[in-house]
């Protein structure tokens, strides 16, 4: 998420265009072994900044203390990104005995304690990384982690050292009517030629990246809160006035939030504002920054005439996520950035139980872990694998994984299986009030979970040091009246680790009597060898076995299996997600087959006969809301279906897969239609119910799309036409854009006409077509990379555009090279615009080494001609060249 590539300067001091950087050479390589403390303590911090989009100075004052935990130093180095100091003052003596080591200022000291000042002035409009000081339609905002607070001013731009700060801002009012930075406001003023200031406080030491400053014409959805102590927080959510209608949710998002992480975690806020701002120039989704959280407007923004089901709840989800880290990350803050799941994994396990809580949790469980098969999986099995705490990297940007954050979650969640839900909140108080105030590391919070819990988590610490995806056999034997279950684990190798040891894998099981229909309890089993056999007696006739229920371990499971057995829990698992979990295996069992050749015509048959059965039982359970039944319903994705494969083949695994819908859509063409007129009678308002008859519609359109496209046709035009809500709308159209029909034409120009100057749902309009099912997909991708609407100057429009695209196998993989060459394209031309963004692109390419060997082939040399692109970023260099290995 965070860009560190190096600008070199002007005399004046202002960032050069990117374009103008040298030849790159190869990053060096930091390692988490080599951790120093900072040899000096910098307790307290002043900024000033006279501001301007074009031109902003920038005045920093430092109190520094020699750090006895540290090792002496006679300079003390600042860290600065194509900054020039055009004064440094020491103790209030102007000095010329600074140095600049590359881009670091280095300023000789004698004494014990000094004071330090720095003038640097900075071009914000020039600012196209988005990192640092930038200017977003004219208002300026900061992103400062990882490494953003050095292209700012210079400063130990490391997350161990904390400072309290006071910042005090001054501009144009009419420009910048609203200033805001961190903490507590304290005070404001005007000045002359219709200049202002404000003053800002924040009272709890924080690291540099947490800083912020946003300044702009801008109006507040404004509310309060009133904390379990009895304490008022001011609550503010800043927009453009236009956006302003659209902040509700938001809002209500927030203060849902503040009760839950009180009552749950018993956490409490800990200033008097907390304000959000909403940009739409933005790398990330969101950050954190003490008291002033900067998001982008597509995680704050919602209606329903604009936004889906999924953004409301994607909203609701990143809202808590920034701010349960003013404790997981901002109270507690991260030693190093190998550390930072300690931050993110842990908040995002916190999101994901709010999330359950706020609306249904069996789909949320599922919705998250298909994230992290689609995403963190392949990366686990790829050259991009590292554990979620690296021993290395070279650009930190790059370790804001799937990686760091959905697998970090999932091994934090084992600990709470393990603990239960009792003694893991005794754990995280124990963690919470020990380092409170803190810069602490992964180590320090399992010791913490150890000691709270009342665990040993010795052996469990390899979750941390390792990367793969664990893989389990499973197979269950049955002799007179005894089960027995015989589990096998394999961790394997992934770059730089060869060799693995097992690792403790938390295994939620229950056996089914099949002719009961029902278990006699769920157990817990701990896999902690290679290989264990588990006996349970009492069972006279073979029972069926439902494991890793609840996905309590993120691995994959291997299970001998029969189809009989995957059928019946499909149907009748009282677990979610093991049922969910059943159909899938079900499906995935027979594409995999298909598209390696593996079946004849009768096995075929027979396999897509079983799917049919599943499908129609779950159609027919009046007991699933649905919601749970649109999960059911979903096929496994075709990233997830590769990952499957020792050697994939993406033109095969797409064929079976588009084919074994065309199949289910003509042969239950009666049953999905009677579906979707159901559905359509419940599907208004924002309830659980409306959302799930939602959900149903669309999925039985996309059935119906495949195998029966005209009827499928007449019915998204009808669906489009009469929706009241985006969910509909959308679903309408992205099942239309697949379809060579006159409708599709039709519908795509209403919609874009109908939503001209709505970016974010412009957004939506370039992704449904780059990811739609359409044969021209490519050309359709290529057409929209010439309209006016698009730039690649914003990172929303860029991804909703081209990574997307990736996600379209017909044309990201079409046999030509073409849509790999589309990719590569665009990473060399983004790159020296957003680093940071034009990085994220090469994860698919990377994925070369399982592909099938044309195609892999195609795929290399994408990656070899990026790699002697001149001028590369750091970013955009460590990914390619760790993916060509």
């Amino acid at each position: 998420m965070m860009d560190v590539a190096r600008t070199p300067s002007t005399p004046d001091g202002n960032p050069k265009m990117a374009d103008a950087a040298p030849e790159p050479v190869e990053p060096p390589l930091i390692r988490r072994e080599d951790y120093r403390p900072f040899p000096w303590l910098v307790p307290e911090v002043r900024l000033e900044f006279d501001l301007g989009l074009d031109l902003t100075r920038v005045r920093s004052a430092l109190t520094v203390h020699r750090n006895a935990k540290a090792l002496p130093s006679a300079n003390l180095r600042l860290n600065g990104d194509g900054l020039v100091p055009l004064e440094v003052v020491v103790d209030g003596q102007a000095v010329n005995s600074w140095s600049l080591d590359g881009d670091d200022l280095i300023v000789p000291l004698a004494g014990e304690s000094h004071q330090i000042e720095i003038t640097t002035e900075i071009d914000p409009s020039a600012n196209t990384q988005l990192m640092g000081l930038y200017a977003s339609n004219g208002m300026l905002c900061t992103q400062c982690e990882a490494e953003g607070f050095r292209r700012i001013t210079f400063f130990p731009d490391r997350p161990d050292v904390l400072s309290v700060y006071r910042v005090r801002m001054s501009g144009p009012k009419a420009a910048f009517p609203v200033l805001l930075s961190n903490g507590n406001h304290e005070a404001q003023g005007e000045g002359a030629d219709g200049m202002h200031w404000a003053e800002w406080h924040d009272p709890w030491p924080k690291p540099s990246y947490l800083f912020a400053l946003v300044a702009g014409d801008l109006v507040a959805n404004r509310d309060s809160f009133t904390t379990m102590s009895g304490r008022t927080v001011d609550l503010a959510i800043w927009v453009r006035e236009g956006d302003l209608p659209r902040t509700q949710h938001a809002m209500d998002s927030l203060k849902r939030s503040i009760k839950w992480d009180e009552e749950v975690f018993g956490r409490e806020y800990d200033l008097d504002t907390f304000n959000i701002v909403a940009v739409s120039d933005f790398n990330m989704g969101a950050m954190e920054n003490k008291g002033l959280n900067v998001f982008n407007t597509k995680y704050v923004l919602a209606d329903e005439e604009t936004a889906t089901d999924g953004d409301y709840d994607a909203i609701e989800g990143v809202i808590a996520h920034e701010y349960f880290h003013n404790w997981s990350g901002n109270r507690v803050t991260c030693r190093d950035w190998f550390q930072l799941s300690l931050k993110e994994g842990f908040t995002v396990l916190r999101d994901q139980l709010f999330s359950q809580d706020m609306g249904s949790a069996p789909v949320k469980r599922i919705e998250d872990v298909r994230v992290l098969r689609a995403v963190q999986f392949p990366e686990d099995s790829g050259p991009l694998a590292h554990p979620i705490r690296p021993d290395s990297y070279r650009e930190i940007s790059n370790f804001y994984t799937a990686t760091v954050y959905n697998k970090g979650a999932e091994v934090i969640r084992m600990m709470r299986t393990l603990a239960g839900e009792e003694r893991f909140r005794a754990g995280c108080e124990l963690y919470f009030d020990r380092h409170d105030g803190q810069a602490a590391t992964c180590e320090d919070f399992v010791r913490a979970i150890e000691e709270g819990a009342g665990l040993d988590l010795g052996q469990f610490r390899l979750w941390y040091s390792q990367a793969g995806t664990p893989r389990v056999k499973v197979r269950l034997e049955h002799d007179g009246d005894v089960a027995a279950l015989h589990l096998a684990q394999e961790v394997p190798a992934t770059p730089g680790q060869p060799d693995k040891k097992p690792v403790p894998i938390p295994l939620k099981l229950a056996l089914f009597d099949r002719e009961a229909k029902r278990h006699s309890g769920e157990r817990l089993v701990t896999l902690e060898q290679a290989q264990a056999t588990v006996s349970f007696p009492g069972f006279a006739a073979a029972p069926v076995l439902s494991i890793n229920r609840g996905f309590s371990a993120p691995v994959v499971i291997d299970r001998e299996v029969s189809i009989e057995d995957l059928v019946f829990l499909a149907a009748h698992d009282d677990d979610p997600f093991a049922r969910y979990e059943a159909m899938q295996d079900l499906v995935t069992r027979y594409l995999r087959e298909a598209a390696s050749g593996a079946l004849d015509d009768d096995q075929r048959g027979r396999g897509r006969e079983a799917i049919r059965l599943a499908f129609a039982a779950t159609l027919a359970d009046a007991a699933l809301d649905g919601l749970m039944r649109g999960e059911m319903m979903i096929l496994p994705g075709h990233s997830y279906l590769m990952e499957q494969m020792p050697v994939a083949d993406p033109e095969a695994i797409h064929h079976e897969r588009e084919a074994l819908k065309a199949w289910l859509g003509s042969t239950m063409e009666d049953e999905l239609v009677a579906l979707h007129d159901r559905a359509g009678t419940r599907s208004h308002g924002r309830s659980a119910t409306a959302k799930g008859a939602r959900k149903l519609k669309t999925q039985a359109l996309m059935f119906l799309a495949a195998g029966a496209r005209d009827r499928a046709a007449r019915l998204a035009a009808a669906q489009y036409d009469d929706a009241d809500n985006m969910t509909d709308r959308q679903g309408a159209l992205m099942v239309l854009a697949g379809l060579e029909t006159a409708e599709r034409t039709h519908k795509l120009l209403d919609f874009y006409n109908r939503y001209r100057g709505n970016d974010l749902v412009i957004d939506k309009w370039f992704a449904i077509q780059a990811q739609s099912l359409h044969p021209k997909v490519l050309d359709h991708v290529k057409s929209l990379a010439e309209h006016p609407e698009f730039t690649l100057r914003n990172p929303n429009r860029v991804r909703s555009l081209y990574m997307a695209f990736t996600g379209a196998p017909q044309g990201f993989h079409a046999e030509s090279g073409e849509g790999y060459r589309l990719i590569a394209d665009l990473i060399v031309a983004l790159d020296p615009i957003n680093p940071q963004t034009a990085a994220r692109f090469v994860a698919p390419l990377g994925r070369w080494r399982r592909i099938e060997p044309r195609r892999a082939a195609l795929m290399r040399g994408e990656l070899e001609r990026i790699a002697s692109a001149p001028r590369l970023s750091r970013d955009t260099y460590e990914q390619v060249s760790r993916s060509l290995g």
